[in-house]
């Protein structure tokens, strides 16, 4: 052994260097149920005919196709998924009710384009506008939904700007609750992705009324305009858009067992050729991945050493969900490590982040977590503390010895 006949502090002061050294383990890689089918050669996404366009799992976030998803882009009607964001949040904090009565203005009722059909100085129930935006995509329900909430359309823009900016959503800036068309009102394929996930996953309630194919209002009845709700029955929104500006636009989303998938169209030339576009992308998505939940928030994935503690274990795991979106059939060659220093000390905080975890499918990195403490670890007794001490620095001596 090369240094053996180094003094004691010299062997002391080594073993410090190796205290904070991160030691990188395979975590165990969940059994699932998976497709039991060979892994597919994932062909490349089909061409779409339209300006930009995005498909992205729900769940775990992966782009499985894209083309300029950043390009700025008009929204057209399908600003109304934010006019109903910022409702649905009104409705959540308890500012107003479904049962609400809302009165429609003379400037409401006179908004072009389409309609639900409210009849000026008439009150509406704030369930039936809700219906009338998400359903017959009604300008009129949008604007009186907004002078509601509060007290002119441009204030409620400052409300919908507000709330894109908290979701990250930093191509976009809306001038009104309808999507008629303004130099500075615009978004990206981009924004309409995170978009779409809020909706879904903050406000399940509201999200059913997408997959809802005709409402009824003041005798008229009107069709949901997403045409993929009768053609793809994995199919239950969103929203569509158009103006001769905009083109033709959609955001399809649907679910297939626990995937799901979300599709945007943005300037497609025409209505048939929105929902064939659409259409093609979410086949493509579930046609070739599959999406699993790899590891559950606050749950136990590995264990590890903790020095100078009551305990001698600490177990680590996320703090949220981790799905990750792979091929069909490729489930069993996923690989996850766990990076953690191997000289923890105590104490430590549930939620604590002491190292970092790596899923690889192949060469390609598909997610990279932190990893937390998953409880409180307070300081253990002097004695416990002096013993784990000179044990710790005895150890990693030793390694060191060996390793020379």
């Amino acid at each position: 052994m090369r240094h053996r006949n180094l003094g004691p502090w010299l062997k002391f002061s080594l073993s410090l260097l190796l205290i904070f050294l991160p030691l990188t383990t395979l975590a165990e890689i969940p059994s699932q149920t998976s497709s039991n089918i060979p892994v597919l050669s994932i062909p490349a996404a089909p061409a779409i005919a339209s300006k930009s366009y995005l498909l992205m799992d729900f769940n775990s976030n992966r782009v499985l196709a894209e083309q300029d998803p950043d390009m700025r882009v008009e929204p057209a009607s399908l600003t109304k998924m934010m006019t109903v964001y910022v409702l649905d949040h009104a409705l959540k904090q308890g500012r107003v009710k479904l049962t609400d009565m809302v009165n429609v203005s003379a400037n409401a009722w006179k908004t072009g384009g389409s309609r639900t059909f409210l009849d000026v100085n008439s009150k509406i129930s704030i369930q039936n506008l809700l219906q009338g935006i998400i359903i017959q995509s009604g300008n009129d329900a949008s604007v009186a939904i907004a002078e509601h909430l509060a007290g002119s359309e441009d204030r409620f823009a400052e409300l919908m700007n507000a709330y894109a900016q908290s979701l990250g959503m930093t191509g976009s800036h809306f001038m009104n609750a309808t999507g008629l068309p303004h130099t500075d009102h615009y978004t990206t394929t981009r924004d309409m992705a995170i978009l779409s996930q809020a909706l879904i996953k903050e406000f399940p309630e509201s999200y059913v009324l997408y997959s809802q194919k005709e409402f009824t209002f003041n005798g008229i009845k009107q069709p949901n305009r997403n045409r993929l709700l009768w053609r793809n029955e994995a199919v239950d929104g969103i929203k569509t858009g158009f103006t001769d500006s905009a083109g033709y636009c959609l955001v399809a989303s649907g679910k297939k067992g626990a995937m799901r998938l979300i599709a945007i169209v943005m300037g497609a030339k025409s209505d048939e050729g929105r929902t064939v576009e659409a259409n093609k992308l979410l086949n493509y998505g579930f046609n070739f991945y599959e999406t699993y939940k790899l590891y559950s928030a606050l749950m136990p994935m590995k264990q590890t050493r903790i020095w100078m503690g009551q305990e001698k274990n600490l177990n680590l795991g996320l703090a949220s969900d981790l799905y990750i979106t792979i091929p069909k059939g490729s489930y069993k060659q996923l690989q996850a490590n766990i990076e953690v220093s191997d000289q923890l000390k105590a104490p430590t905080k549930l939620g604590q982040v002491v190292g970092k975890l790596a899923v690889h499918y192949q060469d390609e990195l598909l997610a990279e977590r932190p990893v937390v403490a998953l409880q409180n670890i307070d300081r253990g007794s002097l004695l416990g503390r002096l013993y784990d001490y000179f044990h710790l620095n005895m150890e990693l001596l030793w390694k060191k010895s060996t390793n020379s």
